[in-house]
C-alpha cells in the first residue's frame, strides 16, 4: 500500500522513527517535534500539551525561526489544547473546522468521517503558495485516524489480511480499512510532492507517522517493543531547494527520535542553527536514540542503530555531559523557570 513512499525513501533521509506513543498520544510526538524536546525525560506519563507548556506565556518551537508560522488540520481545533497551544506558540494561523480561517476543497473517501490526506495536502500547498516570504507549516492529517470502519469499496484488502492477531473479523475489517487509508494517502504523498517539485520557491517536508493504530492486540506490546514503535518517517527536499544548496539526502539513522527532526530537518537544508539547535545536533549525531521507556512509565531508554538498548552508563563522559545539558534545559522549560528564553540567540 505504500509504494510510492517506500521508492521515495531509498532516495532521500528517511528510516524509522521512535514513537512514544501506540495507538493514541498524537500531541506529544507533535511536542517533540516542533520543540526539540523528548518525551523520555519526563519521570512520568503526561501530555506536555496540557501539563507543560500551559505554564508558559510563550513557548519555544521551531516555528520561531520563521517570520510566519501556521498550522493546518482538517477537523476540531480543541484537541491536545491546541487552539491554546500554539497561541502560545506564536503561530500566526490556526486552520481547522470551524475555525475563522476556511478549510478548502473538502473531501472525504468513501463513506469514511474524516477529511482526506488530498484535503489536507491542498489546505498545505494553498498556504504555500499564499505568501513570498520563508514561512513555517504545521500540518495534521486526520484520514487516517481510528476508529476504522468499512469505508471503502471495493477494498481488495479485505480478503487479504490473516494472522493470529488478527482471528477476529472485526479486526480484519479496522486493518483492512486502515490499509486501504495507507495506499490512499500513498497516492496523496506522490501527488504532493510533485506538486511542491514544480514550486519556484524552497520546500522541505518532514512526513512522519506519529504512532500505529491499536488494532493489533496490545499483549504484543511487550513482545515487540521497538516494532509497536517504530513508524516511517522521511524528509524531502523540493527541485528547487536541491537546486540551491539542500542536500538530497543526510546519512539517515535506521532508528531517530521525534525530537531529531529539527536538527535533521536543518542539516538537510544547509541551515544556519542556534545555539539550542547546536545541542540539538550533537544530540543526535553523538548520542543512541531517545525515546520513553518502553517496558516502563518513567524514564527514557536509548536504541542504537540495530534496535537494541544501550545502557546510560556505557555512555562515555562526553555522551552523558550531552545528555545532563539536555535535561536541564528541558527541566527549564518543563518545571522551571524559563531562563533560556532570557538568552539572546538561544532558541532564534
Amino acid at each position: 500500500p505504500m509504494e510510492y513512499i517506500r521508492s521515495l525513501m531509498t532516495q532521500t533521509t528517511s528510516g524509522k522513527m521512535l514513537s512514544a506513543g501506540y495507538g493514541g498520544g498524537t500531541g506529544n510526538m507533535e511536542y517533540e517535534s516542533l520543540t526539540g524536546f523528548n518525551m523520555g525525560n519526563f519521570s512520568s506519563a503526561l501530555t506536555p500539551y496540557t501539563q507543560v507548556t500551559s505554564h508558559y506565556e510563550f513557548y519555544p518551537t521551531i516555528g520561531m525561526n520563521f517570520p510566519y508560522s501556521s498550522a493546518i488540520h482538517p477537523f476540531k481545533g480543541t484537541y491536545y489544547g491546541r487552539i491554546d497551544n500554539y497561541r502560545r506558540f506564536k503561530f500566526n494561523k490556526f486552520a481547522y473546522l470551524g475555525s475563522k480561517y476556511k478549510i478548502y476543497d473538502q473531501k472525504s473517501l468513501g463513506t469514511s468521517p474524516y477529511l482526506s490526506d488530498e484535503t489536507a495536502y491542498q489546505n498545505g500547498l494553498r498556504q504555500i503558495k499564499s505568501r513570498k516570504g520563508g514561512q513555517f507549516i504545521n500540518l495534521i492529517s486526520m484520514q487516517n485516524h481510528m476508529p476504522y470502519g468499512d469505508y471503502y469499496s471495493p477494498n481488495e484488502y479485505k480478503d487479504n489480511v490473516s494472522g493470529s492477531s488478527l482471528a477476529d473479523d472485526n479486526v480484519k475489517t479496522s486493518f483492512a480499512a486502515y490499509t486501504k487509508g495507507v495506499e490512499y494517502t500513498d497516492k496523496a504523498v506522490k501527488e504532493f510532492i510533485a506538486q511542491i517539485d514544480k514550486l519556484n520557491k524552497p520546500v522541505t517536508l518532514v512526513f512522519y507517522g506519529d504512532h500505529y493504530p491499536s488494532i493489533i492486540d496490545q499483549s504484543l506490546l511487550a513482545k515487540y517493543p521497538l516494532k509497536m514503535h517504530s513508524t516511517t518517517y522521511f524528509i524531502y527536499s523540493n527541485k528547487y531547494a536541491r537546486e540551491h544548496g539542500a542536500k538530497s539526502k543526510i546519512v539517515p539513522d535506521k532508528y531517530v527520535a521525534t525530537s531529531s527532526f529539527i536538527p535533521m530537518a536543518l542539516e538537510q537544508t544547509n541551515a544556519k542553527v542556534t545555539a539550542y539547535q547546536a545541542l540539538l545536533t550533537r544530540i543526535y549525531k553523538d548520542l543512541p536514540a531517545m525515546t520513553i521507556n518502553y517496558s516502563s512509565s518513567d524514564g527514557f531508554e536509548l536504541v542504537d542503530q540495530n534496535g537494541k538498548k544501550v545502557s546510560e552508563k556505557k555512555l562515555t563522559k562526553k555522551q552523558k555531559e550531552l545528555l545532563k545539558d539536555y535535561k536541564l534545559i528541558q527541566y527549564d522549560m518543563s518545571a522551571g523557570k524559563g531562563y533560556t528564553l532570557d538568552v539572546k540567540g538561544f532558541y532564534k
